[in-house]
C-alpha cells in the first residue's frame, strides 16, 4: 500500500544547445535512472529537447523537425517504465510555433501543453519566436509522433489507480503572472503542478523563485514540481542554475543545489492534499473547459515506497530547527498570556488561583500567568499558587513547586487535603486501602474544590493547567482537574510543553529559575494520586498510557491531517524506527483510539482557553464529535494495517 504517496522527480540534464538527438539520449537515460529509483512522475526543464537558448534557431525548420523526431524517440523509450514524463520542446501547430510541454506515458504523447504567458522584456524575447497558447475554451488535438494528442493548457492527467493524483502543467513565466494558470488548474482539481522552467540566475533570484513556488503550492493546496534549466544552456548572455524545487502545500520537500545538474526526488502525498481541500470550505472547484486524460496504470502493480523520501517528524508539534522552535515558543507563550490577559481585563480581576504540583502542566500555566500579569502591569503577588499535598505527593515535586512559586513571585499557599479526602472516604463508605479510581478521583476533585473556593476568597479566576494531550486521551478527572475558569494549556500538547519550559529556562536570565525548571523537566510525568514508593514517584503516566511523544504523533496525524489509522501506523514506524517496536506502536495506537473515542464527553464541556496551534479540541470551534461514536472502524484499521 502506498497510502497516497507518489514519488516525483525534477531533472536537469546534460544537453547540447540545438542537438535534439543528443538531448533525447540524455533524457532517455535519465528516465531509466528515475524509473529505477521508483519515480512515478518526472519533469524536465523548459525547451529541454532543443535547449532554451537557441534564439533564432527556433525559426529553423531543421531544428523543429529534429525536435519532433526526438519527442518520438523519448515516447518510444518511455514504454514499459510506468513513468509519467513531462518534457519541453518547440512545437508547430497549424503554422504557428508554441513553447510546449509534452506529457508522455507508455510510448504515447498524452497531451501538449502550450505556454500561456511569454516574457518579452529585459533578457527575454520569447514573443520573437513563439505565440501564446490558445485560451482554454479553444482546445483541439494536434498530430504527434504517437498519434493525435490533446493540445490545451486546460488539461488534467489523472491516475486511474490513484484518483487523487491529478497533474496539470504550466511553463516558467506562467508562474510569474498575476494569475498563474496553476491557479485555474488547482480549481479544476489538479493536486500536482509541473512547471518546466528556464529561469536564469541573478543575485537573489533564487529566494524569490523559492517564495513563488512555496507560495503557489500553499495557496493552491497542491504539490509543485519545478524543474529548471542548467549549466549547459548557452552563456552568451545568461547563466542558468538548475534550481529544482519540489514543494507541497507551502513546504519544500526537496531542493537541488544550484549550479549542478542532476535529479531531485521527493515523495508527495496526494491524499493529504485532497484531505486539506476537503476541510477548506473556501477552496472552490471549477472544471469548465478542462479535459481529463486518464493515465492507465492498472497494468502495473502499485508502487509501495518502503524508503519514504520525505522526513517524518517524530515531534510534529515543534519545529526541529532550534531557531524556528525558539520563535514558535515565544509566540505560543505570548498567545497564551494574551488570552488570559483579555479574560482578566474583561472581568476586572487582579488575582488568579492555580494548583502547583511541581509537574510540567502547572509549571507552564504559572509561567503564562506571570507573563499575563506583566502585560497587565499587575503585581505577581496576585498569582495565588496553591500546593495541595496528599497521599501521592513526593518530596521532589513538593519542593520544586515551592521553589518555582517563590522564584516567579507568586503568593504560595499550602493546603494539605489528606484529612479532607479521608473524611470524604468515610462519608461515602470507601476503604482508603483500596487504591482504585474512587481513591484517585476524590483527590483530584478535592483539589478543584479548594481552588474554586480560594478563587472566591481572593475574587480571582481559577486557571486550568490541563493540556491538549490529556484532553485527547481523557486523562483528566471529570469535574476535577478537567474543570477551571480558563484553561491556558488547552491546545498545547505535552511534547510541546517540554520545549516551552526549556525555552523559558534558557532565556529567563535567572540561574535559580533555570535550575528548578530543568529539575521539573527531569521529573517523570505523574498525577501523583498513588502513594510513592520509598519517597519516589510510583505512578508514572507514560507507563500507563504509553509515551506522550507517540500519542502526540497519533493526535497530530489524525486531527490535523485526517489520516486513517493504517497510514498513521506506517508513518509512526518510520518516525520512531530506532525507538519503538511495531508491536508497541500498534498497542499504543489502539490505546489512543479507544481513549479518544471514550472520552469525548469530557471535551464537550471544556472551559474556555486560547487556541495556539493548528490542532485544538474546543467543542466551540475545532472539534465537534458525538460522545457515543463507535471506534470499531478505526480499530479495524489498526489491526489490518500489518
Amino acid at each position: 500500500m502506498n497510502y497516497g504517496y507518489v514519488r516525483v522527480a525534477a531533472a536537469t540534464l546534460e544537453l547540447r544547445v540545438g542537438d535534439c538527438g543528443f538531448n533525447a539520449k540524455t533524457i532517455i537515460e535519465t528516465l531509466k535512472e528515475a524509473a529505477g529509483h521508483g519515480a512515478e512522475i518526472i519533469v524536465f526543464p523548459e525547451l529541454c529537447v532543443t535547449g532554451y537558448t537557441c534564439g533564432d534557431l527556433f525559426l529553423q525548420e531543421s531544428l523543429l523537425r529534429d525536435a519532433t523526431d526526438a519527442l518520438g524517440m523519448i515516447a518510444e523509450a518511455a514504454a514499459g517504465l510506468n513513468l509519467l514524463t513531462v518534457v519541453g520542446l518547440p512545437y508547430a501547430v497549424d503554422g504557428k510555433l508554441f513553447n510546449c510541454a509534452a506529457v508522455i506515458y507508455e510510448g504515447v504523447v498524452l497531451g501538449l501543453i502550450p505556454k500561456t504567458y511569454l516574457p518579452n522584456y529585459s533578457e527575454f524575447y520569447e514573443a520573437r519566436h513563439f505565440i501564446p497558447g490558445p485560451s482554454p475554451e479553444c482546445s483541439f488535438t494536434a498530430k504527434t509522433p504517437s498519434g493525435q494528442a490533446l493540445f490545451s493548457s486546460a488539461t488534467r492527467f489523472q491516475f486511474d489507480d490513484l484518483p487523487e493524483m491529478i497533474l496539470s502543467v504550466e511553463i516558467c513565466e506562467d508562474l510569474w503572472a498575476v494569475i498563474p494558470p496553476s491557479s485555474q488548474h488547482v480549481q479544476a482539481g489538479a493536486t500536482v503542478i509541473a512547471n518546466l522552467s528556464a529561469s536564469n540566475e541573478i543575485t537573489g533570484k533564487d529566494d524569490y523563485r523559492r517564495s513563488l513556488v512555496t507560495g503557489q503550492s500553499a495557496s493552491g493546496i497542491c504539490a509543485y514540481i519545478y524543474a529548471c534549466a542548467g549549466e549547459d544552456e548557452s552563456t552568451t548572455d545568461l547563466v542558468f542554475g538548475a534550481h529544482n524545487i519540489i514543494a507541497e502545500n507551502g513546504r519544500i520537500l526537496a531542493e537541488s543545489p544550484r549550479f549542478k545538474n542532476g535529479v531531485t526526488y521527493a515523495d508527495i502525498d496526494v491524499r493529504y492534499l485532497s484531505g486539506e481541500r476537503r476541510k477548506n470550505t473556501t477552496f472552490r472547484h471549477n472544471m469548465d473547459h478542462y479535459a481529463t486524460v486518464t493515465v492507465n496504470r492498472s497494468a502495473y502493480p502499485a508502487k509501495s515506497h518502503t524508503n519514504l523520501l520525505r522526513r517524518v517528524d517524530p515531534a510534529p508539534f515543534a519545529p526541529s530547527d532550534p531557531a524556528a522552535r525558539a520563535k514558535r515558543c515565544e509566540e505560543i507563550l505570548t498567545l497564551q498570556a494574551l488570552g488570559l490577559k483579555k479574560r482578566l481585563k474583561h472581568l476586572n480581576m487582579s488575582n488568579v488561583a492555580l494548583g502547583i504540583s511541581g509537574g510540567l502542566d502547572s509549571t507552564l500555566a504559572l509561567l503564562v500567568c506571570a507573563k499575563a500579569f506583566d502585560l497587565l502591569k499587575l503585581p505577581r503577588s496576585g498569582i495565588h499558587c496553591i500546593t495541595m499535598p496528599c497521599f501521592g505527593t513526593s518530596s521532589r515535586t513538593y519542593e520544586n513547586a515551592g521553589k518555582l512559586s517563590r522564584l516567579v513571585g507568586g503568593t504560595l499557599r499550602e493546603v494539605p487535603i489528606a484529612a479532607a479526602v479521608n473524611q470524604h472516604f468515610s462519608d461515602i463508605g470507601h476503604d482508603p486501602a483500596i487504591h482504585d479510581l474512587t481513591y484517585e478521583n476524590s483527590q483530584a476533585r478535592e483539589r478543584t474544590q479548594v481552588l474554586m473556593d480560594i478563587s472566591s476568597q481572593v475574587h480571582g479566576l481559577v486557571v486550568g493547567t490541563g493540556d491538549l494531550s490529556e484532553l485527547a486521551l481523557g486523562f483528566a478527572t471529570y469535574n476535577g482537574d478537567h474543570m477551571s475558569m480558563y484553561g491556558v494549556n488547552a491546545s498545547v500538547p505535552k511534547t510541546l510543553i517540554r520545549y516551552l519550559i526549556a525555552y523559558v529556562a534558557d532565556t529567563c536570565g535567572s540561574k535559580d529559575l533555570t535550575d528548578v525548571l530543568y529539575a521539573i523537566l527531569d521529573t517523570p510525568v505523574s498525577p501523583e494520586l498513588l502513594p510513592p514508593e520509598d519517597g519516589v514517584i510510583s505512578q508514572k503516566t507514560e507507563n500507563i498510557l504509553g509515551p506522550y511523544e507517540a500519542h502526540d504523533f497519533f493526535l497530530y496525524h489524525m486531527m490535523r491531517l485526517g489520516f486513517p489509522p493504517e497510514k498513521i501506523l506506517y508513518l509512526a514506524k518510520i518516525a520512531f524506527e530506532d525507538r519503538y517496536t511495531e508491536a508497541e506502536l500498534t498497542n499504543w495506537l489502539i490505546v489512543f483510539y479507544k481513549r479518544f473515542f471514550a472520552n469525548q464527553f469530557k471535551r464537550s464541556c471544556l472551559p474556555d482557553g486560547p487556541k495556539v496551534g493548528s490542532v485544538a479540541l474546543s467543542p466551540r470551534g475545532d472539534w465537534r464529535m458525538p460522545s457515543d461514536a463507535s471506534v470499531d472502524m478505526w480499530l479495524r484499521g489498526v489491526n489490518l494495517s500489518f
